[in-house]
């Protein structure tokens, strides 16, 4: 039996005896065996998508599983690299996840959850391991239903968990029926169903066909991605979620909608127009703008994160529409490495955001708290925990040596470098492209400085934030993996250029590598660009170690009195005085506030006696977001009022709704007639 064979059907054992011990076994054991099977989910994935990276292939047809289509599977190094990456996040996940629940910590230790939870890794595996549009689409659909289950696991303790569920539904399976509808397109127009037979198809398609068969699949993957402006359901669903289904589903599950992406794009359809790769494009700009600006603004941690993944995959889309773009225009190097910079950056993402996410459930966990501005002091509480979120951080903002630096600068020089690529698009869209990596760039250190500085450094000002407690061994223990996972990424990127290349070329846009590793450092083969992480890690070491002994040395030693230090006659300071994460992004407010519309309102009191004299004053100000408010909450008010006014139609009688249905089947058959 082929080696990936045997991972993907140990994961699949994994998941359905983690399942039936979520059901079947007692709370005291339940989180201990179902996470341990979920653990061996991921070790399987990891191991089938480590195995295809290195250049190994599997296939398999199981045509008795399903009716009529049956099932297929095939993995390249495309699909490995993305089952490889959500394996990985599963195994950390898991771990962290028997800490979490141990002792029946919470709904999160019921039987539903712990029954889910192995099923929901098991569809982040096998997912890319699709080669049919039937296969593909049952998983899809099993991904969706198990991670709903799991978003509604507090339903009982929050009604806003019921509000992100109906919105995580609804947004979900629109995107489904999209996507059914592209796919269901192509086949027809194929000639078949599996992903070879799709391949070999797709000339038959006339340009408009191919077209909306892209722009179908392109605004399903993109929802599931969460970007602009169908990223509605993520910064509801991913904070109201359990901490490790957040981190699943940021660090995971939105990257199979890049994957669904690359794999119809590129590998099914062939490539195709410059505009399919401009949209995606312009939608990933607009994505990691408008996301990183929320999270700029938001008090809720859990909701600055899922803001956060917003940015980066937009960040990801940016690099994979700049590959079309170069690949339209004749170039394959340049469409290479920027596919590879992306490719790159969903791994970097993975491991920085899944230890983003499990070190806010650790400060759940610990405060019940995810509001900012009632946190504060958990740096001498929870010291494990804010180094690890400082680590997370250091990734997200993109500044060496962070992890995430290294796939954002192999973007930008995609970027700069397609410069040369001749035609207008280029010369208009790539430079604001890359005004836009760099305005989210800047952004996100001011996002991630509010989230670390306010949340952990300052004064705590709630006693819940007082009593805080470190996490238990177990929960540092996951997080630990994706902490190591996230310091080989920055340190040592260059061991996964042959995977990426790999990937690339099984993505069939171009068959040059862009990247080559060895020598500890990462070189575009295609320039004379080159990258050595060790050597600015050694650098700045270095100057840390300069500087402080040049301050030792020439510090003269002042003579310090013994005396309080002046408080401006106010008293010591408390907690009242440090700066609030909503103080901390007013600033930025102010700067973008055309384009945030920030909602203000002023309540004055007077006394019962005189409309002169004021008894109290309360100022609110909310920040909706923009695009939601504008595009949503019409359309939303649009159904309604529809809903209303389609009561009518329920009569109570018998006659008029076989009426209904008479018109309805004559209505359909004129419509099959006319298209026929």
């Amino acid at each position: 039996m082929n080696t990936i064979a045997t991972a993907l059907a140990a994961a699949g054992l994994a998941s359905l005896v983690g399942a039936a011990a979520g059901l079947g076994l007692s709370v005291t054991v339940r989180p201990l065996v179902a996470g341990t099977a979920t653990a061996l989910v991921g070790v399987g994935g990891l191991a089938a998508g480590g195995l295809a990276m290195a250049g190994r292939t599997w296939s398999a047809a199981f045509p008795h599983v399903l009716p009529l289509a049956g099932v297929r599977l095939r993995v390249d190094a495309l699909s490995g690299l993305f089952m490889a990456v959500a394996g990985a996040v599963v195994v950390a996940v898991a771990v962290y996840g028997i800490g979490y629940a141990r002792g029946g910590h919470g709904p999160v230790a019921s039987r539903t959850a712990q029954a889910l939870l192995p099923l929901f890794a098991a569809t982040l595996v096998l997912v890319p391991a699709s080669s049919s549009v039937s296969t593909f689409l049952l998983l899809w659909e099993l991904m969706a239903l198990t991670s709903l289950l799991l978003v509604l696991t507090e339903h009982g303790q929050r009604p806003t968990v019921r509000s992100a569920g109906v919105w995580y539904a609804v947004m979900t399976h629109l995107g489904l029926v999209l996507l059914l509808a592209g796919l269901a397109l192509f086949a027809a127009k194929a000639g078949g169903e599996s992903f070879a037979a799709l391949r070999a198809g797709a000339h038959n398609l006339s340009p408009a066909a191919r077209g909306l068969v892209f722009v179908l699949c392109f605004t399903a993957f993109a929802s599931k991605a969460g970007a602009v402006p169908l990223h509605a359901w993520l910064p509801r669903a991913h904070p109201e979620a359990p901490s490790q289904v957040s981190a699943l589903m940021s660090a995971a599950m939105v990257n199979l909608g890049v994957y669904g992406t690359v794999r119809v794009g590129f590998d099914l359809l062939g490539g195709g127009s410059r505009w399919w790769w401009l949209l995606v494009l312009l939608t990933g700009a607009v994505s990691a703008v408008f996301g990183i600006l929320q999270a700029t603004l938001a008090t809720d941690l859990k909701r600055l994160l899922a803001y956060s993944t917003c940015e980066n995959l937009g960040l990801v889309f940016v690099g994979v529409g700049a590959a079309g773009l170069f690949h339209a225009g004749g170039n394959p190097e340049l469409a290479g490495l920027a596919l590879a910079a992306a490719l790159l950056h969903v791994v970097n993402h993975a491991s920085f955001k899944a230890l983003g996410f499990t070190a806010a459930g650790s400060v759940l966990r610990a405060t019940g708290e995810r509001n900012l501005d009632r946190l504060g002091g958990l740096r001498a509480k929870m010291p494990t925990t804010a180094g690890l979120f400082a680590l997370a951080a250091l990734g997200a903002v993109a500044l060496p040596p962070g992890n995430g630096f290294v796939s954002e600068w192999l973007l930008l020089q995609s970027l700069i470098h397609g410069f040369s690529v001749p035609g207008l698009t280029t010369a208009i869209v790539l430079p604001l492209a890359v005004a836009a990596i760099a305005l989210s760039a800047g952004l996100a250190a001011a996002a991630f400085v509010k989230a670390l500085g306010v949340g952990f450094f300052a004064r705590p000002r709630s006693p819940q934030a007082t009593r805080a407690t470190e996490s238990p061994a177990l929960m540092l223990a996951g997080m630990g993996l994706l902490a190591a996972a996230s310091i080989a990424l920055a340190l040592v990127p260059g061991v996964l250029a042959d995977g990426l290349a790999r990937a690339v070329a099984a993505s069939r846009l171009t068959s040059v590598q862009p990247l080559t590793g060895g020598e500890l450092r990462l070189r575009l083969t295609d320039t004379s660009a080159a990258y050595s992480p060790l050597w600015i890690v050694a650098a700045l070491l270095a100057g840390l170690v300069l500087a402080a002994g040049s301050v030792r040395a020439f510090k003269r030693r002042a003579r310090r009195p013994a005396a309080k230090l002046w408080d401006c006659g106010g008293g010591q300071p408390t907690a009242r005085m440090a700066y609030t994460a909503t103080s901390f992004a007013e600033p930025l407010q102010r700067v973008f506030d055309d384009v945030l519309a920030p909602e203000q309102d002023l309540d004055v009191t007077h006394v019962r006696e005189s409309a002169y004299l004021v008894e109290r004053v309360r100022y609110t100000q909310r920040v909706p977001d923009r695009i939601e408010h504008r595009l949503y909450e019409p359309v939303l008010a649009l159904f309604e009022a529809v809903g209303w006014r389609a009561r009518r139609l329920a009569a109570g009688s018998v006659h008029v709704y076989l009426g209904y249905g008479f018109v309805g089947v004559i209505a359909l058959l004129g419509v099959l007639t006319v298209l026929r």
